[in-house]
């Protein structure tokens, strides 16, 4: 078993396996996937703005952040993963809590 197959265990949606499999052979992560390998609950902040790739950043320094791009007096996030989280992990992880 590779060390991606023992990263994505924890995901049992195969559609949601299959996409955060896609991503992570093909982006290089400095937190070594923190994201996924906490069960998605150790993220950066960050709001999605509705923007087609981007979320707006809420970290504290996001300079410290290689994804964190500044425009004006904002910053946003480009990490591929964070945004794939926010747009569909998430959101499904909303919708089975609010129905237990």
């Amino acid at each position: 078993m590779s060390s991606d197959d023992k990263l994505l265990d924890s995901i049992s949606d195969e559609t949601l396996h299959e996409k955060i499999a896609e991503i992570v052979r093909t982006m290089s992560c400095p937190k070594d996937f923190v994201c996924i390998r906490s069960g998605f609950e150790a993220l950066c902040k960050s709001h999605d703005i509705g923007l087609h790739s981007y979320l707006e950043c809420l970290e504290e320094n996001p300079a410290k952040c290689r994804f964190s791009v500044g425009f004006g007096y904002k910053n946003f996030c480009t990490c591929p993963m964070r945004f794939y989280i926010a747009r569909n992990v998430k959101k499904e992880q909303d919708i089975a809590r609010r129905t237990l």
